[in-house]
Formats: structure tokens, C-alpha cells, sequence
């Protein structure tokens, strides 16, 4: 933390475990399910339950190698952190530079499509005016402190939360009065291949990513090292059984539907079995879910930047600063801001080429440090090797989802890393001296 003159910084606040995984489950956004079931569902011939069930047991490899790192390691800054302590200084530059596409880019995503969603209903208000009142108000929520973004979130979620339920029982109830498809239908079916299961559940990863985000409020946890593991884990279940259940009782229904655009399924379906009010409720849930999840995503985003400035690596006068009053990263949170203004002249392609390459790079990083963790230890045993194939089984995932990333996501992600490695032999001068390393742990 950087701290200028006789500046005393605010104490941070202690969270809990009830609020850590709030924290994750409103970055991964519960309400993305009905906006991405009609594709997967098409995708793997209508097993999307499957599809999203494999997509969990993928995504909990990972989130296991995250809860190992943050509780060896009770630093904030996510793969950065972590990626430095086992990899090394350089390739955990690396790790953090192609984060932070993850944390400046999915804010902008979740404006893009809130503001979508939002001029479709309101067409006479201009699409700028729905990105400009979403970044001011979500930024003001996180400059206020953290405590005021976890009850921010608790009140947003618990409605999303009460839209979903209504979703599954009105479902269920229409598939059982009027017949819909058998149980296990959802799960395989007479038409399923494991290739479809296999390519739903690679769509349905990117509905995970932001468990790993949980870690960059280590210094701000009650009891990192115990809870931050715990809140990733649980975060990541919690997700897979949400996504896994809507999806069941979407499918359940959907033969009884006509659909009129895969990429609005779920909407035709709310139609179906509780009309119009239904479906313009889950286009609030979709809207209100994406201020939670940009709520998370800046506040993540706003102290990987801090640990990166606290840290040198980046400059520490701008990124190291706390709000002596408030102990909010205002500056980060502000720059985020920014940059999610730039939502009025990208595309949700290019953009989310941007994320899905930072993340699954990252993770993939990871990764490979609890392997190269697991195999300098000492510890012998079975254990130790079932968590050596876990973990060479989450890098296996990993790689696999980062090369079948579309050729504009990788050609713009390695762009980015050439930047980094530029800056980075810039800021080693040519390597002759090593990057700057972490200086502090959570406490």
C-alpha cells in the first residue's frame, strides 16, 4: 500500500466466508445460464445439463490449484501472486499482465450486454447513456468501500436469486402437467455424442470464470489462509449446481416450446410457462446480475492493479494508492471505469476475446505452479500424487480450452502478451536486474 505524506490508511475491511463466496458467485453472474442455454443446448443436442456438469468438474481442477496457491501463499493479486512465488519474478509478470485483460475487459463485457439488454427495452434512450449511468454507478458502489459492494451485491443477487427459482419451478411444473422430455434427457439422451457433451461444456466454462477473482480480496479476508481456499470451492459448486439445475428445467420444457432464436431460447421458453411478465423479469435478472457482477469484476480488478503497483511493477504513485479515508484503490477503480467507457465503440466479440484468452492463460499458469509446487515438496504418500495428476489433468483442461480459443481471440491475446514482455525487458532493463517481488502478505 502507498501512502503519501502523514496519510494513515483506513483499516481494511474484515470479510467473511458468507461474503467471499458472494463475492464469486456475483462475478460469475448466476442469471448468464438463460442468456447462454439456447446455444449449448444446440451445441450438445440438448444435454446442456451434461454439457454443464462436465463444465464443473473441469473448472473445479482449477479452482482446486487456486485454493492450494492461496493457502500456501495469503497474497492478493490472484495468478500474479501466485504465479511469481513458484514460476519465478518474470513469468509471474507475465501471469498478472495477461490477467489483466480478464479484469479491464469483462466489466466492459457485462456493460455491453446490460446495455443491450436495456436499449432493446428502452429504444428511444441512447446505447451511451446505459454504459455512462452503469460505469458511474459501479464505480461509486466500489470507491465506497467493499462492505458497501458486498450488500450491494447480497440485495442484486437475492433478486436474481428469486427470478431463478421462479424460472425452475414454473419449468417444472409445465414439463410435469403437459409432458415435456424424460429426466435424463438433459443429461444424454438418444441424439447426445460425447464430442457435443464436450463442446457444450467448453462454451459453458466461460460462464466460470471469475471464481479465481475471490483471492484479490485476500487482504481484506478475516482469515485468508482458511477461507479464501474455502469460498473458491464452494463458490465454484455452488455456480456448477445453479447453472446445472436452470438448465435442467429449461431443457425439461423446451420441447414444448417454440423457439424463435437459439440466442433468445430462454426467453421464449419464460414465455411458454410463465408469460410476458416471466420473460421481461428475466431480462431484469440478466440486467441486474451484470451491475453484481461488474461490482465484483472492478473491485478484483481495482487490487490486482494495487498488488501490481504496491509491488513496483507497475508505476506506484498512480496503482499503489490507497484512499487514506476510505482504503479503496480509488485510482484502479476509476481507470476500470475508463476503460469501460470504451464500451460505446468495441464489439462483444473483441472484447470477450480479450477475457477468455487472459483467463484460460492464466489458469493454465496456475496450474503449472501447483504442479511444480506439488513436486518440490517433500511429502510422499498417495495424496501427494492424486493431487499431481489433479493438477496436471486442470493444466490438460486448460490448454485445451486456451488453443481452441478463434483465431481473432489468440492473435489478439499474443499481442498483448508481446506488449507485456516488452514492458517487462523495459522494466528489467533487458533482464540485467529482476523484477520487483512482492513485499507483503495479507494479513
Amino acid at each position: 500500500m502507498l501512502l503519501t505524506g502523514n496519510q494513515v490508511a483506513a483499516k481494511p475491511t474484515q470479510l467473511g466466508l458468507p461474503s467471499l463466496v458472494l463475492f464469486g458467485i456475483a462475478y460469475m453472474a448466476p442469471a448468464v445460464v438463460l442468456a447462454t442455454f439456447g446455444i449449448i443446448s444446440e451445441v450438445s443436442s440438448g444435454t446442456s445439463s451434461g454439457s454443464y456438469l462436465l463444465a464443473t468438474v473441469a473448472m473445479l481442477l482449477t479452482a482446486i490449484s487456486y485454493a492450494t496457491m492461496s493457502a500456501r501463499f495469503a497474497l492478493s493479486g490472484s495468478a500474479y501472486s501466485y504465479v511469481r512465488k513458484t514460476l519465478g519474478a518474470h513469468t509471474g509478470f507475465m501471469a498478472g499482465w495477461v490477467l489483466i485483460l480478464d479484469y479491464f475487459f469483462l466489466p466492459m463485457v457485462i456493460f455491453l450486454i446490460s446495455g443491450s439488454f436495456l436499449s432493446a427495452q428502452f429504444e428511444e434512450v441512447p446505447f451511451w447513456v446505459w454504459i455512462v449511468a452503469q460505469v458511474l454507478i459501479v464505480s461509486v458502489v466500489n470507491v465506497l468501500g467493499i462492505r458497501v459492494a458486498d450488500k450491494a451485491n447480497f440485495l442484486l443477487l437475492s433478486f436474481v436469486a428469486l427470478i431463478l427459482i421462479c424460472f425452475v419451478a414454473l419449468s417444472l411444473r409445465t414439463a410435469a402437467t403437459d409432458g415435456g422430455t424424460s429426466v435424463l434427457s438433459p443429461f444424454w439422451n438418444m441424439d447426445s455424442s460425447l464430442a457435443g457433451v464436450a463442446a457444450g461444456a467448453a462454451i459453458a466454462c466461460y460462464s466460470f470464470l471469475g471464481f479465481d477473482a475471490i483471492t484479490t480480496l485476500t487482504g481484506e479476508a478475516m482469515d485468508p489462509r482458511r477461507l479464501i481456499p474455502r469460498a473458491i470451492v464452494i463458490a465454484t459448486l455452488a455456480m456448477g449446481l445453479i447453472f446445472t439445475v436452470v438448465s435442467f428445467a429449461a431443457e425439461m420444457v423446451l420441447p414444448l416450446t417454440v423457439v424463435n432464436d437459439v440466442d433468445s431460447a430462454a426467453f421464449d421458453i419464460a414465455a411458454q410457462v410463465g408469460g410476458n411478465l416471466l420473460s421481461a423479469t428475466i431480462v431484469a435478472a440478466l440486467v441486474i446480475g451484470g451491475f453484481a457482477s461488474s461490482i465484483a469484476a472492478q473491485a478484483g480488478g481495482s487490487r490486482l492493479l494495487l498488488t501490481m503497483g504496491r509491488d513496483g511493477v507497475l508505476p506506484k504513485k498512480f496503482f499503489g494508492y490507497r484512499h487514506p479515508r476510505l482504503g479503496t484503490p480509488v485510482l484502479n477503480i476509476a481507470l476500470i471505469g475508463a476503460v469501460g467507457l470504451f464500451a460505446t465503440q468495441m464489439t462483444l466479440t473483441t472484447s470477450t476475446s480479450f477475457i477468455n484468452f487472459g483467463a484460460f492463460t492464466a489458469f493454465t499458469a496456475v496450474n503449472l505452479g501447483v504442479l511444480v509446487l506439488l513436486l518440490r515438496d517433500k511429502e510422499s504418500g498417495p495424496a501427494r500424487w492424486v493431487r499431481v495428476l489433479l493438477a496436471a489433468a486442470a493444466i490438460a483442461i486448460t490448454v485445451y480450452f486456451l488453443i481452441s480459443l478463434d483465431t481473432h481471440a489468440i492473435t489478439l491475446g499474443a499481442g498483448w502478451l508481446v506488449a507485456g514482455l516488452v514492458y517487462l525487458v523495459v522494466l528489467t532493463r533487458g533482464f540485467s536486474r529482476p523484477a520487483p517481488e512482492i513485499t507483503s502478505e495479507a494479513r
